[in-house]
């Protein structure tokens, strides 16, 4: 399974950026192969350990948020 897979299975989860970080950290502890790839997918995308999941959940909420963007009419055409 590719790592944005679990990323997302964990975002999709919890539905919380404090929760499925804290779940994402444990598996990270019980899992080695996830570490290693988690450390791979980090040096790949030249972001650190620490930050990259967060990352990719605020990337991922917003792009969900975003959609709603094309619904609200411009603030000019008020």
């Amino acid at each position: 399974m590719d790592i944005t897979e679990i990323f997302d299975r964990v975002i999709d989860e919890q539905r919380s950026l404090d929760v499925a970080d804290s779940e994402f950290r444990r598996m990270l502890v019980d899992d080695p192969e996830l570490r290693r790839q988690y450390r791979a997918w980090c040096a790949e995308q030249e972001i650190s350990e620490k930050r990259g999941f967060l990352d990719y959940c605020r990337q991922r909420f917003d792009e969900a948020e975003s959609c709603w963007d094309a619904l609200a009419p411009d603030e000019e055409d008020y």
